[in-house]
């Protein structure tokens, strides 16, 4: 499939599925995560690839003193996600070495929540060879959506 320009739905863009994450990637991964904002908030990633991904987060430990979702672990658990797969995207292009970075995100809270998990679903909406454009929509235990998080990375490589 060519990820270079993934055009979204007029109304509202299809989410596409990933493959859930191999236990090859979660063991790359896991010495980059120890000590990070991530393993704080208890973020796990479900599925990924280049273009989708999903990633799970607890309410309870990420809350504000009203005792509802912190907005801003919400866009965490959003960037995070966009993250992985634009540096899935960043290897595809430059090769193994390459990273990604965030270099803009932007949210809009609906509604929130004050317990159980919520799921980030991240689907691409531009995948080029610098940039790398995402779409996160994170929703309750019963599926109500929570917020809406654009997510630009840049696509780096190797040094």
């Amino acid at each position: 499939m060519d990820h270079t320009s993934l055009a979204p739905d007029a109304a509202a863009p299809a989410h596409r599925t990933a493959p859930p994450v191999t236990e090859e990637l979660r063991a790359h991964f896991a010495p980059l995560l120890r000590g990070t904002l991530l393993e704080r908030c208890g973020i796990e990633l479900r599925t990924l690839d280049p273009g989708a991904g999903t990633a799970t987060m607890p309410v309870a430990g990420n809350t504000q003193p009203a005792g509802l979702l912190h907005g801003g672990a919400t866009i965490a658990l959003a960037e995070s996600i966009a993250s992985f797969c634009a540096i899935l995207r960043a290897r595809e292009v430059h090769g193994e070495g390459a990273q990604a970075v965030g270099t803009s995100v932007s949210a809009l809270h609906h509604r929130s929540a004050r317990g159980g998990t919520v799921t980030a679903r991240c689907s691409a909406r531009h995948l080029g060879r610098q940039v790398a454009n995402y779409l996160v929509d994170v929703h309750d235990e019963d599926g109500a959506l929570l917020s809406t998080v654009t997510v630009a990375t840049q696509l780096l490589p190797p040094r």
